[in-house]
């Protein structure tokens, strides 16, 4: 596969996907996410590749790839949004465009939610959409130079 490389990086619980809350959520399951965030890459010229993890550190790890790499990301931080401070620091380390997208309104949602400690460093962020809110990402990534 050819085209910019992008890192879609999803935090806790989103593997849970169409059965986590799926009033708030949706019904869209992760296997589906990933395959609408590569179908509207492979759209966009973008080699996209989507990864899940519970794990904090894992996260950061893949933040540090990306800043060592170049990659632009679209991260969806999930809880860490409001208090990773670990997150928000590789994030600040990054070296391409990263967006901090959200499925849902955390303005809307429990004032804990309010709060994103990733959005200061980010290029952006875009939320409320579901699962538009990744194919939204991945065309501001796909506008942005290099």
């Amino acid at each position: 596969m050819t085209g910019r490389r992008v890192l879609v990086l999803n935090g806790p619980n989103l593997g849970r996907l169409g059965s986590r809350e799926p009033e708030k959520y949706g019904t869209t399951t992760f296997a589906d996410l990933v395959a609408e965030c590569e179908k509207t890459g492979a759209e966009l010229g973008l080699q996209v590749d989507v990864r899940q993890t519970d794990d904090e550190a894992e996260l950061v790890g893949w933040l540090h790839e990306a800043a060592d790499g170049k990659v632009p990301v679209v991260l969806n931080p999930a809880a860490f949004t409001h208090y990773s401070y670990s997150l928000r620091d590789a994030c600040a380390q990054r070296t391409a465009p990263l967006i901090e997208i959200h499925l849902t309104n955390p303005a809307t949602r429990e004032e804990f939610r309010h709060t994103s400690v990733v959005a200061g460093v980010a290029t952006g962020t875009i939320a409320g959409f579901g699962v538009d809110s990744y194919r939204l990402a991945l065309r501001a990534i796909s506008s942005l130079a290099d």
